[in-house]
């Protein structure tokens, strides 16, 4: 089903998609691609909103997909091809941050094709764009399967090698507490990527054996916001992508009644706990979502890739397709 949600400041319309499979239910968003409500077993799991409004104007990304590269890009310069490229400055007037002032969770994306089951959406965007070089054209489904996944599908091409590291980043929860820290998670990596200041990765890949970011078996997350332990880190899952998802993470209810699997292509997965999470418009339930209200699990490469010579590579060259498969598996 496909109904109008709203209209952008230019008069451009907005539509939702309605998905529906088996115990999963998704509502869609042209507008960055967002998803905007996820319900298993009639309860949401995801934050959202009930209108358009809060995506234009609340901070946090919420539910969209991030692009042309997620998290961060010191001082929004890299080297492509042996060419400094600068990208825009959207952050703390030093960094790079998910794509740029108008990055992809910023567009409206085009329907090529939908289902009961599953969309299809595509986004050009230009030579140029935020700064990164080449035309890239996206591919982008979101898919519900009867197994009781939301399977998420993404590809790219270039005409030019451009960066590119895409990701959604939807903030769950799985009981709609007003926090998360009390939910279970469980993380399939032993090492994660230590930041600075500016949350920057340092270039150290550092293992999580006796700190705070060790979830190598399932516990509560609790960080409650004390320095050092708020997680906004990305975890080194494998050093590079894989042609075929796997097991990356786990995240269970407090009451254990619901249980979330990611499983993912992708080398790294970036956790968010939403510590600085505020807003003002109401959520799906009415209320406005503050500190730790969701849990971001993104699937990307490791972040500001393209200034570190021993992380994933995250360039795509011409002649070559993006691949990207990460699902979100309920039960």
């Amino acid at each position: 089903m496909i109904r109008t949600f709203g209209h952008l400041p230019n008069g451009r319309e907005v539509q939702e998609i309605t998905l529906k499979k088996g115990a999963l239910e998704a509502d869609v968003l042209t507008y960055g691609g967002i998803i905007r409500d996820l319900r298993f077993d009639g309860q949401s799991v995801v934050l959202g909103y009930s209108e358009l409004e809060p995506y234009l104007t609340e901070p946090g990304y919420v539910g969209a997909i991030i692009g042309r590269c997620a998290n961060r890009i010191s001082e929004g310069r890299c080297l492509v091809d042996c060419q400094t490229v600068q990208l825009d400055i959207n952050e703390s007037g030093t960094t790079h941050l998910h794509g740029g002032m108008t990055g992809f969770s910023k567009r409206t994306w085009a329907i090529e094709q939908h289902d009961k089951a599953s969309v299809l959406f595509k986004l050009v965007s230009e030579d140029g764009d935020q700064g990164y070089p080449g035309r890239l054209e996206t591919l982008l489904r979101y898919t519900l399967t009867g197994s009781g996944a939301l399977r998420v599908k993404i590809t790219a091409t270039t005409d030019k090698a451009t960066p590119v590291n895409l990701t959604q980043h939807s903030y769950f929860n799985l009981n709609q507490s007003p926090s998360v820290l009390r939910h279970r998670l469980e993380v399939a990596a032993d090492s994660y990527l230590p930041v600075d200041a500016r949350k920057i990765p340092t270039g150290e890949v550092r293992k999580v054996a006796w700190t705070p970011f060790d979830f190598q078996e399932n516990r509560v997350i609790a960080t409650g916001g004390r320095a050092g332990e708020l997680l906004d880190h990305t975890f080194c899952l494998s050093s590079q992508k894989r042609s075929e998802p796997v097991f990356a993470a786990a995240l269970e209810s407090p009451d254990e009644d619901t249980r979330m699997e990611v499983w993912t292509t992708e080398p790294g997965l970036h956790i968010y706990d939403a510590a600085g999470l505020s807003g003002t418009s109401p959520g799906l339930a009415g209320e406005a979502y503050g500190p730790h209200a969701g849990l971001c699990l993104e699937t990307q490469g490791w972040p500001d890739a393209p200034n570190h010579a021993n992380f994933p590579n995250v360039l795509l060259q011409s002649g070559e397709t993006y691949h990207h498969i990460t699902e979100f598996r309920f039960s």
